[in-house]
């Protein structure tokens, strides 16, 4: 079976943040080598878990720049930039800026502030973006999740990008949680074009209909079970027992929102990580959602 370099297990990785709420260097390298060792293939720097919108360009510079010294001691551990603004320009000096530190790709969210534009409106601003911004042997993935950017990215879209840019336009993320809508990604775009899920809820349903691997949340959590799953798939071996824990803690995630926050209290309760601040509008969990989110996370067999 051939896999992508860049398929696999990926951790939309939390942002550590002090109580000044300023950037926590020295904790970033020390997470993604948690992540690492448990089985992370890669990570997404500054996703949505990562809060990558209430950060400056600057701020996400130095996160990112941060982020690689993970390589001292994983060297194949794989680094995605999240990058995409309402603004042309700036999403094109971040995605400069990441290819220019040696990531490995970025995922790019539309113009979310422009959540009427046209198709073709869209696929001129992505296409003005990779022309001005991703290097020949560069990888864009685009960040599909209209419920929270309220622009949807449709298949006639993502087809004509990957026409035009087929060395560039590799894949997407795809965090509309719908089976149905890898299906289409497949049948539309190819086996070549990467499809990583958002949901882990449908992690092996997805690998077997066409899909390249994940990036969840909840990686930063429960990467060992991913891992299993995948390593399962590419055995040819249905892994039900870990994909039912995925399911189930995938349940629990979803009732304790917002998931930055969520995923900092168990980093803390569950593996004894220090735990870290949210960035404004964000807010902590109550210390009764708290503790009943570690009751709930205990009982789906922590990995």
């Amino acid at each position: 079976m051939l896999v992508h370099p860049l398929a696999g297990v990926y951790a939309a990785a939390v942002t550590p943040i002090k109580e000044n709420q300023t950037f926590d260097r020295e904790a970033m390298p020390a997470l993604l080598d948690f992540l690492a060792r448990r089985g992370c293939h890669g990570a997404l720097i500054l996703g949505t878990t990562g809060e990558g919108p209430s950060f400056s360009p600057e701020e996400r510079q130095a996160i990112w720049q941060a982020a690689l010294e993970v390589r001292q001691d994983h060297p194949e551990f794989r680094l995605l930039a999240g990058t995409g603004t309402p603004s042309l320009t700036e999403t094109s000096e971040l995605n400069r800026a990441a290819f220019g530190m040696g990531f490995d790709g970025v995922v790019v969210l539309p113009p979310y502030y422009f959540r009427n534009a046209s198709e073709e409106g869209l696929y001129v601003w992505f296409k003005k973006v990779i022309e001005m911004s991703v290097p020949n042997n560069g990888a864009v993935f685009a960040y599909h999740f209209p419920r929270v950017s309220g622009v949807p990215l449709s298949l006639n879209l993502l087809q004509r990008l990957k026409e035009d840019f087929p060395d560039q336009f590799l894949g997407i993320k795809d965090s509309s949680g719908e089976l149905a809508h890898v299906q289409d990604l497949r049948q539309a775009l190819g086996r070549e074009f990467i499809t990583l899920v958002g949901n882990d809820r449908i992690f092996s349903r997805a690998l077997g209909a066409g899909a390249s691997g994940c990036i969840t949340a909840l990686a930063n959590l429960r990467s060992k079970d991913l891992r299993i799953v995948w390593d399962g798939f590419l055995e040819g071996i249905e892994k039900g027992e870990a994909q039912r824990s995925l399911t189930t803690a995938r349940d629990v995630l979803e009732r304790f929102p917002p998931t930055p926050a969520f995923v900092k209290a168990m980093l803390r309760t569950l593996h004894q990580i220090p735990r870290w601040e949210l960035g404004p509008p964000l807010t902590a969990l109550s210390s009764e959602d708290e503790a009943r989110a570690t009751r709930e996370m205990m009982r789906a067999v922590i990995r």
